[in-house]
């Protein structure tokens, strides 16, 4: 039987710290340092890596590290997506659709397993790295923003670094979406994108935005092209997420 977890009052105002924190440090993408600063220190860990991933088309459209490594990032980000699906903790979020567990990697892999793949070999190791945490946050369809946790040979994560991760992680969606908006600005679209947006958010196809707006499907079609253009994005969801992130459900 696990024992009991429990918190301490300097634990939960630290935590508090964390969350409630004004942060000034906008990075151009993804999370201020000084937040991830923080969170490395509440967790433990020699590498934090905040980045945004799409699956799809193999990318990653941002990427921090904390602290700064000055490696090759081209050479281990082609390692990383070589073996990206067949190394079951990376892809576990785009093969389930579970974004809200935080996963260790020894959920999957024993050491003498996880020293057998690809992804040890040809990322881990020469990284020096040996254990990780990974929390996701939703960015769009198989579009996630993550933060992986990563030790060196000891220790693995506890149960309470987990617990941590879990507490945080709908406050640091928030603070994602926060960051984003406060860097970008509002979204520069017309009445008539802001009008068809509002359609694509309640659910309605193209067909049916048509109909209400006395336009053809294929007015809709060029007007969803241009705002996804005009937003950086790549779907309806993506772009819903990112015209209306208050009305994100975490």
């Amino acid at each position: 039987m696990t024992a009991p977890m429990t918190a301490s009052e300097r634990d939960l105002r630290t935590l508090l710290g964390i969350i409630s924190d004004n942060r000034s440090d906008l990075p151009s993408e993804g999370l201020p340092l000084s937040l991830l600063a923080d969170l490395q220190d509440q967790v433990g860990c020699e590498l934090l890596s905040c980045y945004g991933l799409d699956a799809d088309r193999q990318m990653t459209w941002f990427h921090q590290d904390f602290p700064a490594h000055c490696d090759d990032g081209k050479v281990y980000e082609q390692a990383f997506w070589a073996h990206y699906w067949d190394f079951a903790p990376a892809s576990y979020p785009d093969r389930s659709g579970d974004l809200r567990t935080v996963t260790k990697t020894s959920d999957f892999y024993t050491a003498r397993q996880l020293h057998s793949t690809g992804f040890y070999s040809d990322y881990f190791h020469p990284l020096g790295l040996e254990h990780a945490l990974r929390l996701c946050l939703p960015a769009g369809p198989r579009r996630t923003v993550r933060l992986s946790f990563f030790r060196d040979p000891g220790p693995d994560f506890s149960e309470r670094d987990r617990a941590v991760l879990a507490l945080l992680r709908p406050h640091l969606h928030r603070a994602y979406l926060d960051a984003e908006r406060r860097q970008v600005g509002a979204p520069r679209l017309t009445p008539r994108h802001w009008e068809l947006l509002r359609l694509v958010a309640e659910g309605y196809t193209n067909a049916q935005i048509a109909r209400r707006l006395g336009i053809s499907e294929g007015t809709v079609g060029t007007h969803l092209e241009n705002i996804y253009t005009r937003l950086n994005v790549s779907s309806r969801t993506a772009a819903v997420t990112r015209a209306f992130a208050d009305r994100v459900a975490y």
